[in-house]
Parts: C-alpha cells; sequence; structure tokens
C-alpha cells in the first residue's frame, strides 16, 4: 500500500529533509505523495513536494488533509521558541497540535499519525536516572518553554488515540539531531566561538544521527509500528570532551545566573541559544533506546560520539550563523 503523507513544519529544515526524501521514495518506495504545509515558505526546494502554504491552527488544515486524501500526518511542527518570538511559537505547538488533532479526528482517512517528539519531554534535573526509559516521567525542568509544551503535545495526541483507537500512532522522542544542514539548538552552541558552561558540572549528552532519524520515521510510515520510543545514539558525549574536540574556549559560569550570562556571553559573540537549553547544559540527559531496537525492530548505526565527530569535521567559523531546534 502506497502512503499519501502531510508533512507539518516543512519550512523547518529537517521537516523539509524528510518530506524531500519520502518525495523521492516514489510509489514504488511506498509513497503515492507528499504534501508539506506551512505558513512560511521553504527556503530551498522541495523537489516532488506538493506545498501547501497554510495554518495548522486553523481548519485549512483539515481540508487539506480531505482534499489531498491523506492517510499519513507526520508533525514536525513542534519547535523551541526562537529569540523574539517565544510566544507565537508556543502557540504553534499546543494550539497547533490540537486543531491538527481535531482535523485527524474528524478525518475518514487518516489511519496513522507519527508525532516527531523530543526527548526535552523527560527534562532535566539533578534527581533524573541514568538512563530514561519511555516509561519514566520527568522529575523536573518541564514547568515552563519548550518541554512544557512538548508534555502538553504528547498528551493531545494520546488523548487523541483514546478517541480514535483505530488510528496507529507513533511517538518518536529523539536527542537533538546533530547534523550541518539541519536546526538545532546544540548545533548552534557549538558552532559557537566559545563554549559558557557551568562551574563544577559536566553534563551527558547524546546526539541522533540524520540518517538514523530518518530511517526511522520512513519505518514508521511504511510499517506498523505503534508506541513511543526514544531516538539517540549510543553512548554519550560529556561536555568537557566535545569543547576539547571542538577547540573551543570554555567560560566557565555560576550555576545561579547561567541562562541569562550566557545567552549575553553567546550573544556578544555573534550567536545565541534558546532558554530553554540551560537546563541541558547544567544536568545533561541519556536515554534508553532498547525499546526502539527491540519493539520497533531498529537498530541505529551511529553512536553519540561518532555523530559529533561528523559534525566536528563539517563545521567551520562562520558556517553556521544562526540555527535553533528541538532541545
Amino acid at each position: 500500500m502506497s502512503r499519501s503523507v502531510l508533512v507539518t513544519g516543512v519550512a523547518g529544515s529537517l521537516a523539509a529533509y524528510v518530506a524531500r526524501r519520502l518525495a523521492d521514495l516514489g510509489v514504488d518506495g511506498g509513497i503515492s505523495k507528499v504534501v508539506g504545509i506551512d505558513t512560511m515558505l521553504p527556503p530551498g526546494d522541495l523537489g516532488g513536494v506538493k506545498f501547501v502554504r497554510a495554518d495548522i491552527r486553523t481548519p485549512v488544515v483539515g481540508k487539506v488533509i480531505a482534499v489531498e486524501d491523506v492517510d499519513t500526518v507526520v508533525h514536525l511542527d513542534v519547535n523551541p521558541p526562537k529569540r523574539g518570538r517565544s510566544g507565537g511559537v508556543k502557540e504553534l505547538n499546543v494550539i497547533g497540535t490540537m486543531q491538527l488533532l481535531a482535523a485527524c479526528q474528524r478525518s475518514s482517512t487518516v489511519s496513522k499519525f507519527i508525532l516527531g517528539s523530543s526527548a526535552a519531554v523527560y527534562g532535566t534535573s539533578p534527581r533524573d536516572p541514568a538512563m530514561f526509559t519511555e516509561s519514566l516521567l520527568a522529575r523536573d525542568g518541564v514547568r515552563s518553554g519548550f518541554p512544557k509544551d512538548i508534555v502538553e503535545v504528547e498528551s493531545y495526541v494520546r488523548g487523541f488515540a483514546r478517541r480514535r483507537p483505530e488510528v496507529i500512532i507513533t511517538t518518536l522522542r529523539s536527542a537533538q539531531i546533530l547534523d550541518p544542514v539541519i536546526e538545532s539548538p546544540l548545533a548552534t552552541y557549538f558552532s559557537s566561538p566559545v563554549l559558557p558552561a557551568v562551574m563544577g558540572f559536566d553534563p551527558r549528552l547524546q546526539f541522533t544521527d540524520l540518517h538514523d532519524a530518518f530511517q526511522v520515521l520512513q519505518q514508521a510510515i511504511l510499517h506498523d509500528r505503534p508506541g513511543t520510543f526514544n531516538i539517540a545514539g549510543d553512548g554519550v558525549v560529556l561536555l568537557s570532551q566535545a569543547a576539547r574536540r571542538l577547540g573551543r574556549p570554555v567560560i566557565p559560569l555560576p550555576p545561579i545566573g547561567f541562562a541569562t550570562a550566557a545567552r549575553r556571553v553567546l550573544r556578544a559573540a555573534g550567536s545565541d541559544i534558546p532558554p530553554d537549553l540551560h537546563r541541558l547544559l547544567t544536568y545533561g540527559r541519556v536515554v534508553d533506546t532498547s525499546a526502539l531496537r527491540d519493539i520497533f525492530g531498529y537498530d541505529l548505526s551511529t553512536t553519540s560520539e561518532d555523530t559529533f565527530e561528523e559534525f566536528r569535521k563539517s563545521i567551520r567559523p562562520g558556517i553556521m550563523s544562526a540555527v535553533g531546534g528541538r532541545s
């Protein structure tokens, strides 16, 4: 069966990449049509993707689903706030997801919904476990900002699953994708000429390889993979290790007021980070991916260390001036 796929947020680098790759698969690869939707024009060519300029917070999204006979919705339009746009982004994350789910609930054609979620749903806290499995809840760090948004988004998706149990729901909680062509807060941070760090902390970080991320999405689209799954390369990279490999000077800052001080330092250096990233840079976060391997059926091909090393080789001063994405 060929899938007719709607991808949200295609003005963003990840959703645009996914939509293009899916369209390239064509009917022989199990994809009959790819429709991309966003309020803004994509920055580059989407190839064989049919672009619709529309807002998922409005009833228009339901019309798009009906007109295009969409049977699979890939929701990638959930993002952290960017400088000067935090309110609008939060509304898009939460209200946009609610309206999109309402449109899917009314649809007679939608049979699969895939949420591009984030490991940020686990928050970040000094009381965190060594590794988060999919059944664990956040200990702290989800009371505001993007982590709070993603918790709410997932709760709405669970509600939709109860109302439409026949629809296959796949939730993918990914660590940040680290790739020079994909926007992410850690890509911005590591591309900065200096790296603010918290005195007395050396957080453990994980990354997701872009190829792995797409392969997981592709399998979720073409096959039935219901459930919630963590995605992250095996192993961890300490912030101190990353700084040494990048050759970036580290600026130690006190824990109290770190978020404000770090953003000032980065802005002075011509960069910026989302306000939620400071907790990750303090406590770190590690997720368990056993369910992805044992239940979903995909074994990640790239470790977090290898993903970071490929990113390190690709970046040069000034090559990434302003990127942001999932925290």
